[in-house]
């Protein structure tokens, strides 16, 4: 797999402010799994207040939050949607934010990067973070 360095992104600024005006979260790949990197994010950003509604193709709950299988059957808003899926995942997962029409930020985890659909989903109005984690972010930037 070859790696891109991010041409699209936020600076820390605005990564600060979306991280305070967003209430709402889809996490695209939550785990029900303690051990992974997504379910930790995701505990965290539940327990910092935020409404969080995880997408994973098998289970019915994760972390007591009701699991959905696409963006498209979240029935509330959304205002920011985590990635958690490899690069090549993210330009379908942007096109779905596209489609939804509330999505604010389309955020890529740390090590997640494809700068084609983070530059479609810039395109189409939404701010864009790739390659950060959330959690250290919002740990840096706001506290827990």
């Amino acid at each position: 797999m070859e790696c891109e360095f991010p041409r699209v992104n936020s600076n820390p600024q605005e990564v600060e402010r979306y991280l305070r005006e967003c209430k709402s979260i889809a996490i695209v790949g939550a785990s029900p799994n303690p051990q992974k990197d997504s379910n930790k994010v995701t505990k965290y950003l539940i327990e910092c207040g935020y409404e969080i509604y995880p997408i994973y193709p098998k289970e019915d709950e994760i972390l007591g939050r009701k699991v959905y299988r696409s963006l498209k059957e979240i029935e509330h808003p959304v205002d920011m949607v985590v990635v958690f899926r490899k690069p090549a995942a993210v330009a379908p997962i942007a096109d779905a934010c596209i489609e939804r029409g509330d999505v604010k930020v389309l955020w890529t985890q740390k090590g997640i990067v494809n700068n084609e659909a983070a530059e479609k989903a810039e395109k189409a109005g939404m701010n864009v973070v790739q390659n950060m984690c959330a959690m250290v972010e919002h740990r840096e930037l706001i506290g827990d």
